[in-house]
């Protein structure tokens, strides 16, 4: 037996235990171990502190009392790890998260710092240890550095006697998807002997708890920073138009060449930029779809890089469909909707029409991905109408500096038969669409608007589009006066039976800014002007927008697509910290 003296920090007084010799006692409020040992003579007080950024200011304070819980919001607590998706390596490129080693220190400026603070005798007594320890589970989703080397699911950890701190970097895996809600424990234990020959016990325990940051797509209405665009055989005029646009709005072009192309021109459809963010380190985050054609290794060859992540999520048991490229995966502004906010706005999808049986959907495993992530709730919309099925082909958002902040532009085909009505009630009925185009039949509007199949087939569209319309008024909390109809008409391929616009999309544009990149449309000149263009402009200018007609008409609408199906726009991050967000 021993007689020792233990200084009671909470009622500052002195306290005289008996106890027996070599004994532990854990206060797990204060995170104290109170030590006895016969070697010491007396009891000493060991103090062990596994600390994180738990109040998400960029500095790891000691102790935090809710470093082992997460909650969102303002007032919310918890530490943030990032996904260690991008590459330190200029040589051999591959992203971070394959190395096994820290083999670069640049790497640590994506991880988070994790701190074990210590204070106490030169030694533990003999056979106490400090164990770090991982579920099996969470450690699927991190890593542990500390001094370059990889620490494992169990391992002891050097007790470092008087006051010391040792340093560790958490290095997030793999981003929340269906079966990972993003949430991972670290624990750290003193591990007490019992007896010969049985397994040492936890006595004491401290933890921390890490969230994924997620993936966040970027809207619009947000500032551009990048503008990507395919250099194909024939698309020499659709790339000096752009290379125009992109100079006069002040941003950067980056041009993906043949060699690394190899013919796909439909920058929009292979890729999807967002971000990832925390207190520590933020960097753009490329997603990349599942739809594997010629564009397939411009992501990753090119765009991964320092400070550059990538991501993809590869079907392994479905189909990838058309409705899998990215033209289908677009983001609202933010928005209020009965009272709840979506700072981040809202991913929107294309799928089937609920009822459909043998419908296109996009792959579930993508849908998994963008619902787990969280900050940005998906809508699906029903674009399975359409012979390509994206939403791009009659949606998108504009900046507006009133109202919400920003337009719905929704494409019209009541709006188009209401335009090329007055245009022939005024006298313009022998104006011709495609005027000018050497090589597409001209139409004038007289025969047109005589064509009861092309008005049978654009009341079908109406009716998918005002379906799609209830959907986002609902969804977004958007008035009539939020969205501006675009007189855009379709026609259904004898093929399939599916819809593509008659004439150049305009809703399919490209934001930059106020500056927008629309498709040239070639409608029916009165005065010598372009009808369709000039209404175009009114309804824009008075937004304070500016319009320039990109001619894509052989080059990309021939082939189904327009100016957004070939661009893609890498933008600004949200100033608002999606950790804030209230869920």
């Amino acid at each position: 037996m021993y007689n020792f003296v233990v200084w009671n920090f909470r009622s500052n007084d002195l306290t005289t235990r008996d106890a027996v010799a070599q004994r532990v006692w854990p206060d797990p409020v204060l995170r104290w171990v109170w030590v006895l040992s016969p070697t010491w003579g007396s009891c000493s007080l060991a103090e062990i502190s596994l600390d994180v950024d738990a109040d998400r200011d960029g500095v790891v304070e000691k102790n935090n009392p809710n470093k082992g819980s997460w909650k969102w919001g303002p007032n919310g607590h918890g530490a943030i790890l990032l996904v260690n998706c991008d590459s330190e390596w200029t040589i051999k490129k591959k992203v971070d998260i394959c190395d096994l080693v820290l083999c670069l220190s640049a790497d640590l400026k994506d991880m988070s710092r994790m701190l074990l603070r210590t204070r106490g005798p030169s030694q533990l007594p003999e056979g106490y240890k400090l164990v770090m320890h991982i579920s099996q589970t969470d450690s699927e989703g991190i890593r542990v550095f500390q001094s370059r080397i990889r620490r494992v699911l169990s391992q002891e950890v050097p007790y470092v006697g008087g006051v010391a701190v040792t340093e560790f970097f958490v290095e997030g895996l793999r981003f929340p998807d269906k079966d990972f809600d993003g949430l991972v424990t670290i624990h750290l234990s003193v591990l007490e002997p019992i007896a010969q020959d049985f397994p040492e016990t936890p006595i004491f325990t401290d933890k921390v708890v890490f969230r994924m940051a997620p993936w966040i797509m970027t809207p619009n209405t947000l500032p551009p920073v990048e503008v990507f665009v395919c250099s194909v055989s024939d698309n020499y005029k659709f790339l000096k138009d752009m290379k125009k646009l992109v100079q006069q709005s002040g941003y950067k072009l980056t041009i993906c060449h043949e060699y690394m192309n190899r013919g796909d021109r439909w920058m929009q459809d292979e890729i999807e930029f967002g971000y990832i963010d925390s207190p520590h380190q933020r960097f753009p985050v490329v997603l990349d779809s599942p739809r594997d054609r010629e564009l397939g290794e411009f992501p990753y060859e090119v765009l991964l890089g320092p400070d550059f992540g990538y991501v993809t999520r590869v079907p392994l048991h479905e189909e990838v469909s058309s409705l899998d490229s990215f033209g289908n995966l677009e983001v609202s502004p933010p928005v209020t909707v009965n009272g709840k906010s979506y700072p981040l706005g809202r991913i929107i999808i294309g799928v089937a029409f609920p009822t459909t049986v043998q419908g296109r959907n996009m792959t579930k495993v993508v849908q998994d991905f963008l619902w787990a992530q969280k900050v940005q709730e998906p809508i699906a919309l029903y674009s399975d109408w359409l012979c390509v099925g994206h939403v791009d082909e009659f949606m998108t958002f504009v900046p507006a500096p009133d109202r919400k902040g920003f337009r719905l532009l929704l494409a019209s085909p009541d709006a188009a038969y209401k335009l090329f009505r007055r245009l022939q009630q005024d006298g313009h009925g022998q104006a011709k669409m495609f005027d000018g185009l050497g090589d597409t039949e001209e139409i004038p509007l007289d025969d047109l608007l005589s064509n009861t199949q092309l008005q049978n087939e654009n009341s079908y569209v109406q009716s998918c589009i005002d379906w799609n319309r209830d959907v986002l008024k609902r969804e977004l909390g958007l008035d009539d006066d939020d969205i501006i109809d675009l007189p855009i008409l379709f026609k259904l391929l004898e093929e399939n039976y599916r819809a593509a616009a008659l004439y150049p999309d305009m809703v399919n544009m490209i934001v930059l800014g106020k500056n927008l990149g629309i498709p040239k449309p070639f409608g029916p000149k009165v005065n010598g002007r372009c009808a369709l263009e000039a209404h175009m402009c009114s309804l824009m200018e008075g937004l304070g927008l500016r319009c320039t007609f990109i001619d894509d008409f052989a080059s990309y609408h021939k082939k189904l697509g327009e100016v957004h199906c070939g661009s893609n726009v890498r933008r600004e991050p949200f100033p608002f910290k999606w950790w804030n967000l209230k869920l």
